[in-house]
């Protein structure tokens, strides 16, 4: 299976995604991230927190959903409502198309406490989703749809 995150910076939560997803759906799915408008940088906290939590991060970046017209996923996930309002290219046309609304924890102020609760809870939901999404890339295609439905419900 092969996903595609997309956020509209891509600087956060597809960032995270990305990194939670190869390291633990233990090669059953490849997934990349992008951007409709990507920031060009990684949110350094994105970077410290997914650290923190075993999963590498050499080789992420912030990148143009133009950048990915090859790659052909399976599935797009979108994980800001406004990312989830955009029109995919038209690449995109034969991908499943699925919504994980996430909070955005690198735009939360407050205390450094409550941030980094925020990336922490932030990865520790996306763990659990990935792991569903692990189970389901060894079943056939035609059952995805249905199940990443009730996944995304969960």
């Amino acid at each position: 299976m092969k996903i595609l995150y997309i956020c509209t910076h891509n600087r956060c939560r597809s960032i995270l995604s990305e990194a939670v997803t190869n390291r633990r759906a233990g090669g059953a799915i490849e997934a990349r991230s992008a951007g409709s408008q990507p920031a060009g940088e990684v949110h350094p906290l994105s970077l410290t927190y997914l650290a923190e939590a075993g999963y590498p991060t050499e080789g992420l970046r912030s990148q143009s959903w133009d950048d990915f017209e090859d790659f052909q996923p399976d599935v797009v996930i979108t994980l800001c409502d406004s990312a989830a309002g955009e029109a995919c290219p038209v690449w995109f046309g034969q991908a499943i198309k699925l919504h994980w609304g996430l909070e955005d924890p690198s735009k939360l102020g407050g205390p450094e406490t409550v941030v980094a609760q925020a990336f922490r809870a932030t990865i520790v939901q996306i763990e659990a989703r990935v792991d569903a999404l692990a189970e389901l890339a060894t079943s056939p295609r035609d059952s995805w749809p249905a199940r990443l439905k009730e996944l995304t419900a969960a």
